[in-house]
């Protein structure tokens, strides 16, 4: 649909690891990697993901990563299922990470670390610990926070405050940061922590939201935990039920499928709408949206290993759904907003991040297969427009020109619990709330839905944090 079940099947890992494409990458220097055993996602069977799609340019983009990275890791595999974004994806990575920029190599992976702990994630500290070493980062810093540098330190605030409730960052945040002295930032150095800070963080939120395991090599290593909690440990409902519960998913397919066809032919729109009733509307979503619980499951015990990168662990979004606290302040897209401000901030601060993050959010919001589950030719703009501005609206965001009547319309609510669960605790996510929304969708349909939560996500925090800097500089 928005979402995806590509029309033609990319080749799978199987396929990459045929005589040909080994030979290929190998005879190139690369380490092709072992047999996958379990596969790359806890949520999604193998077969899935080596049936899914199969064309030439995804073939050609896992060639390319076990080239560059010597490796196709389980990120990219899932990933993999949608090649467009995968290959913008990239191109952003890429220069966070690799090219010039005003952060040295190793401080920009202790800055990943530092993020993907907040959300426990020790799928990507360990990847980023290993790349710290890599490329002659210190391993005492490696024994946690307290070892590295004040200046690293000194990020501890922000990262805590962009992780978990970014309306939070003020002008004063930068300005302590950028305050002279032996430890102080440059705006530029900033700029790049703070894209980093935030691709972190959801980069978390789409490792758990589609229960990537641990590699190989990092399985038996430092005790690494699997994506989603151990206390779901009751059996998750199948995707395609047989049955009574197939004939529900069925019916509940049909019934998007009509929503969406009349909002679009405007017979649920509302004659004589105004302002004040779009605005009343927002706040009852938001209100609402407190009300999303993520899930049964206790918090999980965060790791010593991803702990001692972490300061004030208790702090989350959850301290904010509490009853009788108020909900995030409104935050009016249209004041401050990505194409007018964020994007120019960017580019003149860090040259050519702002537009591979462009590109990067414009492929997740326009990708589409032209399918929803089991029907072909269905526009669903309407629907990813819907999640995009759901995402945000949790984060206090607010469009003045969007009806979120067509939120309630378009989401259910295992949907919505599923989306909350993800954006704002994702270390909470389990199997089961995987499951139980969009329960005849394909797996590819629900990898395309954590691409948007991912880019909503970090577009959301990165317009606070934006908004934060130019305040300071105005």
């Amino acid at each position: 649909m928005l979402l995806a079940g590509a029309p033609c099947r990319p080749a799978g890992l199987e396929e990459l690891r045929g005589c040909g494409a080994r030979r290929d990458a190998e005879d190139r220097g690369a380490k092709v990697p072992p047999q996958l055993g379990r596969g790359p996602s806890a949520f999604i069977p193998l077969e899935e993901i080596l049936q899914e799609g199969a064309e030439s340019g995804r073939h050609q983009l896992l060639i390319e990563a076990l080239v560059s990275e010597g490796r196709v890791d389980n990120i990219t595999m899932v990933m993999g299922l949608h090649p467009q974004y995968l290959s913008s994806f990239w191109k952003t990575q890429c220069l966070l990470l690799r090219m010039d920029g005003p952060l040295p190599y190793h401080k920009r992976h202790y800055i990943a670390i530092m993020a993907a702990a907040r959300h426990q994630c020790s799928y990507l500290v360990g990847l980023h610990m290993g790349e710290f070493l890599q490329v002659g980062g210190n391993p005492a810093w490696l024994q946690g926070l307290h070892c590295a540098p004040r200046k690293l330190r000194n990020l501890s605030e922000i990262n805590k405050l962009l992780a978990h409730r970014p309306w939070l960052v003020t002008k004063e945040h930068i300005e302590a940061l950028l305050k002279p002295g032996e430890d102080s930032w440059s705006l530029a150095e900033l700029v790049q922590a703070l894209v980093l800070l935030t691709h972190y963080h959801s980069l978390a939120s789409f490792v758990f939201g589609c229960g990537i395991n641990p590699e190989e090599e990092q399985d038996g290593g430092r005790g690494w935990q699997p994506p989603s909690p151990r206390g779901d440990s009751s059996p998750a409902p199948e995707d395609s039920a047989g049955g009574c519960g197939g004939r529900d998913a069925v019916r509940e397919v049909e019934m998007l499928l009509e929503r969406l066809k009349l909002l679009q032919e405007g017979q649920l729109e509302e004659e004589g709408v105004t302002q004040e009733e779009m605005a009343s509307r927002f706040e009852l979503e938001k209100t609402e949206s407190l009300l999303v619980a993520p899930s049964d499951v206790a918090d999980p015990s965060p790791q010593s290993s991803v702990l001692c990168f972490v300061e004030d662990p208790e702090f989350g979004y959850k301290d904010f759904t509490r009853r009788g606290e108020q909900a995030p302040p409104t935050f009016r897209a249209q004041d401050y907003t990505w194409e007018d401000h964020g994007y120019s901030l960017i580019n003149r601060l860090y040259p050519d991040v702002g537009q591979l993050l462009d590109e990067k959010f414009q492929v997740a919001c326009s990708l589409t297969y032209h399918t929803m589950a089991m029907h072909c030719g269905v526009d669903t703009s309407v629907l990813r427009r819907a999640i995009w501005n759901y995402v945000h609206c949790v984060f206090g965001i607010r469009y003045d020109d969007y009806d979120y009547g067509e939120v309630n319309q378009l989401l259910e609510r295992s949907l919505k619990i599923y989306i909350k669960t993800v954006a704002c605790y994702p270390e909470k996510t389990t199997k089961r709330v995987y499951t139980q929304f969009w329960r005849h969708f394909k797996h590819s349909e629900k990898v395309h839905i954590n691409l948007l939560l991912l880019e909503a996500r970090m577009q959301a925090a990165l317009l606070y944090a934006l908004r934060a800097v130019t305040r300071y500089m105005t």
